[in-house]
């Protein structure tokens, strides 16, 4: 029976704000009613937190949710010919072939097989493979074990299926038919290396040997005894057992100047066979290795023992003695205690004399023998202490030729005596007209005495050059006339290593000399001439030679040199008018008779 229905606004702005407002009058169409409030005074917590949220009803699930990284997989092979190979006529390739239930698609992989030389991998890509003309396609229904299905003309036989796929299949009530054997390719299977099988025994295991006895080894002190031949001798050597895998192992032991070749081992470590297999004349054992079936037991431990003579490849080698580690394991081992060393003998060397051959007349003795002491000589040692103490120190002697030829009689020679090595060497000065070359007629060498042997060879020093003696150099005699004054001065320095003898001999010609000078110098006053007169005799003597250009004036004075024996400076009247006509040498009678 109302007739107005008034709408109050519910909203409003307050300073910049929307707000709600509450209806400003009462409505009573909008009263609960009893049972309602009832029902709303049983439904508190809904009221204050809400509904509850109901669980979403199982409905429909779509096929790629469901089916969603479910794959079915199956076992194949295809056949292929060759047609170009001789040694293959067709070839069997193995393939996966997988059905993704999702979309009902399908794909076509070959495993990869490396040097193949073959396109491998995804064959088939994945989409809906077509199952006829009629624009049908492969559904998992069609899809068993022992079946053929061709796909785009190649027929694939499909021999097996992984679990997941047969429980599938079974839970949708398809029976599958019994699993059948991969076909393998011929031409692989022959090119295939069968695998070595390693048995290991069940009563021995390596792998223990090994960790147990790593790093252990038995030595043994050994001889070679190739004493039959004529030429061979006993040969030490060491012997080496190896606990880790029964190895063994020979070394020789090497001397200094034993004239061998040093190589590292005699027998490399292997294993050494002690008896083999019973063989045929005609098996070509030289060219094979030794195996297991060739050899029917290897040397071991226990075939090693001190005293006693082992054969290694055909080597008779003789144990003497072994280390003190092989000694406490033999002693742990086998219970072996006697372990007396064996004494070897050795054959004492034949010692052989040494032969010097006879000195052949070259190069010096000192030379010629290191050419016999070894097979390349070196030079003679030399006293550098005396070389440089006696450097250029030089002791020098006139000596006249000793021969039954008058004209060899007249030759004068320079001696000379050097100190730094003991040699000698002989110089002649050049004479005018007189029919001889000079120059050098000895070069320096050591000149041996007369008497003295290659053996014990003595050589001339200064104590045997005095003034008078003769000493022969190489069949030659000398006799020794006079001497330097450096000779006596040297001497007289040194008078401890020199005799007396040969000192006093020096003196008394020097003196003798000396004395002849003054008795010279005396007489020149007694001619009653001073000594100005005597210059002016001798001015104008010069000025007349001078008048004469022709004369050769060195060999003048070459010549009165050569006729003063007592070294005066003094010529008796006779003798100088005598060298003065040999030589044209014009005498003024006026400066004569002066």
């Amino acid at each position: 029976q109302k007739t107005a229905f008034p709408r109050s606004q519910t909203l409003g702005y307050k300073n910049g704000f929307a707000f709600s407002r509450l209806p400003g009058g009462r409505l009573s169409g909008n009263q609960l009613s009893a049972a309602a409030l009832d029902e709303f005074s049983n439904l508190r917590p809904t009221l204050t937190y809400g509904p509850a949220k109901r669980p979403p009803p199982s409905g429909f699930l779509p096929a790629h949710v469901a089916l969603d990284k479910k794959i079915l997989k199956f076992d194949a092979y295809f056949q292929e010919d060759v047609p170009l190979s001789a040694e293959e006529h067709y070839r069997i390739r193995q393939v996966g072939i997988y059905y993704y239930l999702e979309d009902d698609s399908m794909s076509v992989i070959e495993p990869a097989v490396k040097n193949s030389g073959l396109p491998q991998g995804k064959l088939v890509k994945r989409h809906r493979v077509p199952k006829n003309d009629r624009g049908d396609h492969y559904h998992w229904k069609d899809l068993n074990r022992g079946i053929n299905i061709t796909m785009y003309g190649r027929t694939y036989r499909i021999v097996n299926c992984d679990p997941f796929t047969q429980v599938f299949l079974e839970s949708q009530g398809i029976e599958l038919n019994p699993p059948e054997d991969m076909a393998l390719d011929p031409y692989t299977e022959l090119r295939q290396v069968p695998l070595r099988k390693y048995i290991t025994p069940s009563d021995f295991d390596q792998l223990k040997q090994f960790l147990n006895y790593d790093k252990q080894v038995l030595r043994f002190y050994a001889t070679w005894g190739d004493t039959d031949n004529p030429s061979g001798d006993s040969r030490p050597s060491i012997i080496h057992y190896y606990l880790a895998d029964d190895t063994v192992e020979v070394r020789e032991v090497y001397r200094p100047n034993d004239g061998r070749d040093p190589f590292p081992v005699l027998i490399k470590r292997q294993r050494l066979p002690k008896t083999f297999v019973d063989k045929k004349k005609t098996f070509p054992s030289c060219v094979l290795e030794i195996s297991d079936q060739e050899v029917l037991e290897w040397y071991t431990a226990k075939d090693f023992a001190v005293g006693k003579s082992t054969t290694l490849l055909g080597r008779t080698f003789f144990i003497y003695d072994c280390d003190e580690f092989t000694r406490n394991f033999y002693r742990d081992k086998f219970g072996i205690t006697d372990f007396q060393p064996v004494e070897i003998k050795k054959k004492p060397l034949q010692e052989i004399p040494r032969v010097i051959p006879p000195y052949n007349g070259f190069g010096t003795l000192e030379d010629s023998l290191q050419n016999c002491l070894s097979l390349f000589p070196k030079p003679p040692r030399k006293d550098i202490f005396k070389m440089l103490e006696n450097n250029h120190k030089v002791l020098r002697y006139e000596v006249a030729l000793e021969s039954p030829n008058p004209v060899d009689r007249k030759r004068r020679f320079i001696l000379s005596y050097f100190l730094s090595n003991d040699t000698i060497s002989i110089y002649e000065p050049p004479t005018r007209n007189s029919g001889i070359i000079g120059g050098k007629y000895l070069e320096k060498s050591r000149v041996a005495k007369p008497g003295s042997t290659t053996e014990h060879a003595t050589y001339y020093g200064p104590s045997d050059l005095t003034i008078g003696s003769t000493i022969e150099v190489f069949g030659r005699r000398f006799v020794i006339t006079d001497a330097d004054e450096y000779v006596l001065n040297y001497m007289e320095s040194n008078a401890e290593r020199f005799p007396t003898a040969v000192l006093q001999s020096l003196r008394d010609h020097f003196h003798s000399r000396q004395v002849a000078k003054e008795a010279a110098n005396r007489a020149i006053p007694t001619l009653g001439a001073s000594k100005q007169e005597l210059d002016e005799f001798i001015m104008q003597a010069q000025e007349e030679l001078k008048l004469h250009q022709h004369l050769d004036k060195k060999n003048i004075q070459e010549a009165f040199l050569q006729c003063d024996k007592d070294g005066s400076g003094t010529l008796d009247k006779a003798t100088f008018l005598g060298l003065c006509e040999s030589l044209s040498v014009p005498t003024n009678t006026t400066l004569l008779s002066k």
